[in-house]
């Protein structure tokens, strides 16, 4: 046999090569696609916290309730700083699939900060609420109000809820803000069962 001979492949071995090089080619496609989609709802994320900053401002200034945008269907309530993790975040009224794809959002009909009740804001895991993942018991954070003053918290429980299992009570006569997301904050799993569950305590008033 002539060394210098190319080999010729069977029709079986071309069959696996051309199906292993489609596999990765739709593989490649599917990483990019996804990696692009979770690009699209981070980049929409952060963006909207800027419009939604400047409604804020207005808020503040004015008492009135500003929508950061025409057509929103919401309007920022509350504003979040965790000195410790060097964040901010502005809370939105509500707490559907609108308005939690652009910031936490303030449950309905639960308490605004420096009301008597407890506040129950939701969040995206991927996003806004990734952050809760570094609090731990006895961190502290400030909650501005419409009226500009702030609120200090500090952490005092932290929880992950199975919501096939427990009835996760929220007692109305308590002062307290509950930060919740889904859990784990790495699952794949769109929506999980389990809830990770931030309770703080209000602490002082800050002029």
């Amino acid at each position: 046999m002539n060394s210098t001979q190319t080999p010729v492949l069977s029709d079986r071995v071309r069959s696996v090569i051309h199906l292993k090089s489609l596999t990765t080619i739709l593989l490649c496609v599917f990483i990019a696609v996804n990696l692009g989609h979770t690009a699209w709802i981070k980049g929409k994320a952060m963006v909207a916290q800027y419009l939604i900053a400047d409604a804020w401002q207005q808020t503040v200034i004015t008492g009135e309730k500003i929508k950061p945008w025409s057509w929103a269907d919401t309007w920022p309530v509350a504003k979040l700083e965790f000195p410790t993790l060097k964040e901010s975040l502005y809370v939105l009224a509500g707490s559907n699939g609108t308005s939690l794809a652009f910031g936490p959002g303030l449950a309905d009909g639960t308490a605004l900060s420096g009301q008597q009740g407890a506040a129950i804001i939701h969040g995206h895991r991927d996003t806004h609420f990734a952050l809760l993942e570094n609090l731990s018991i006895g961190d502290t954070f400030n909650v501005q109000e419409p009226n500009g003053h702030w609120q200090d918290y500090s952490v005092s429980e932290i929880h992950i809820v199975d919501t096939r299992l427990t009835l996760w009570y929220i007692d109305p006569s308590l002062h307290t803000l509950q930060m919740i997301t889904c859990y784990p904050f790495n699952s794949s799993n769109l929506n999980p069962p389990l809830r990770y569950v931030v309770v703080a305590q209000a602490t002082s008033a800050t002029p």
